[in-house]
């Protein structure tokens, strides 16, 4: 059944009364950029609402109504809804009007997904992880270096709906950009998903390359003089905040791979060669995350194996000194003992005989160790 015998379907709505309770949505939202912690003071989670005909957007005087009855009417042109961490009770209506999978609906109001890719019906339903580089003047073992956000995505032909969890992935620069070329906007939602997918993954890039600067900080820092005096927990939040990322970008291979060679409706053979390219930077972050798991590995090897060598030097001192003292504590205890009938006890030169004893062995010993590197 077409997407318009399903809206006749609504329970409580019409098609024009379900789309102009959108539209209110969209129309009574101050537009803002949700990546700021601020809400519409009217508690709307619509960020924005826009039909596209070849590429364009409809302009704003223009009923929306209207516009998507025609869209759909012609079957040219669709309608980008974004959604910013909607209630049940807000995205119920939008539901019902799109005729939205329950389990996929579920999964968008609640979040805390893994990356996928599914199909309910003629409706393409994508999950990402967005992740963003938490700036810090210098890492410490309770700093955090990656905080993650989610995109879900509802693909039809004639729509797209992207849900936004988290204060950071903000799409309002992306949709920006997309109007700017509209040759890629007219072809159609796909081309949407296609952005979307495109901006995570660059913002997967981004991230890589600020912690590879927190990397080579503690490579530096674990390999200087007194490296064995660092601190591991700078390694071991590191790795935690590495496994964060990894939870985002790994699961996302196999959805990129299927938009890129599986044939889905929406998705048309002009877009899947852009899913390629998205393939290819998602495989090289996948590849540095990686590789930086195993330079951590090393590092904090490597530290764990200065800190065994420190420990053996220190232990060398104490052991060189304790011979060192050992020597006139050995003559002074013999000396001690109080018997009557000792050797020298009533020499004249006992006294300094002793004291050059002890002298001459302390420094016999000590030459010794320091030419070994004891001392």
């Amino acid at each position: 059944m077409s997407m318009a015998g399903n809206l006749r379907k609504v329970t409580g709505l019409g098609r024009a009364g379900g789309l102009r309770k959108v539209a209110r949505l969209g129309r009574r939202r101050a537009r803002v950029d949700l990546s700021h912690p601020a809400r519409s003071p009217l508690g709307s989670s619509v960020v924005n609402c826009v039909a596209y005909e070849d590429g364009v957007r409809v302009p704003g005087g223009r009923d929306l109504v209207e516009t998507v009855e025609k869209i759909r009417k012609d079957g040219e042109g669709f309608v980008w809804l974004g959604l910013h961490e909607p209630t049940e009770a807000e995205f119920s209506v939008i539901a019902q009007l799109f005729d939205l999978h329950p389990l996929a609906v579920e999964d968008s109001v609640h979040a805390h997904q893994r990356p996928k890719l599914e199909r309910y019906g003629e409706t393409l339903f994508a999950v990402f992880k967005t992740v963003c580089y938490v700036e810090h003047a210098e890492l410490t073992a309770t700093s955090e270096v990656v905080n993650t956000g989610e995109i879900m995505v509802f693909v039809g032909s004639d729509f797209v709906i992207t849900v936004r969890h988290g204060l950071h992935g903000s799409l309002g620069p992306l949709r920006e950009e997309l109007e700017a070329d509209p040759e890629q906007l007219a072809k159609g939602p796909a081309a949407v998903l296609h952005a979307i997918a495109d901006h995570v993954v660059d913002d997967y890039l981004n991230v890589t390359d600020a912690v590879q600067e927190d990397i080579d900080q503690v490579e530096t820092d674990v390999f200087a003089e007194n490296g064995a005096r660092a601190d591991p927990g700078r390694i071991y939040q590191l790795k935690r905040e590495l496994l964060e990322l990894k939870r985002a970008v790994v699961p996302l291979s196999r959805p990129i791979t299927d938009l890129a060679t599986r044939p889905i409706r929406v998705v048309d053979q002009e877009i899947q060669a852009y899913f390629r390219d998205v393939s290819d930077h998602l495989l090289r972050v996948t590849e540095q995350i990686a590789a930086f798991d195993d330079l951590l590995n090393s590092i904090l090897q490597a530290h764990l194996a200065q800190v065994s060598v420190a420990q053996n030097e220190d232990m060398r001192k104490i052991t060189a000194w304790a011979a060192l003292i050992a020597v006139p504590t050995m003559v002074c205890g013999v000396y001690g003992m109080n018997f009557e009938f000792m050797p020298e006890l009533h020499w004249k030169f006992g006294y300094a005989w002793a004291i050059g004893v002890i002298a001459v062995a302390c420094f016999f010993l000590h030459r010794g160790f320091k030419r070994n590197g004891w001392l």
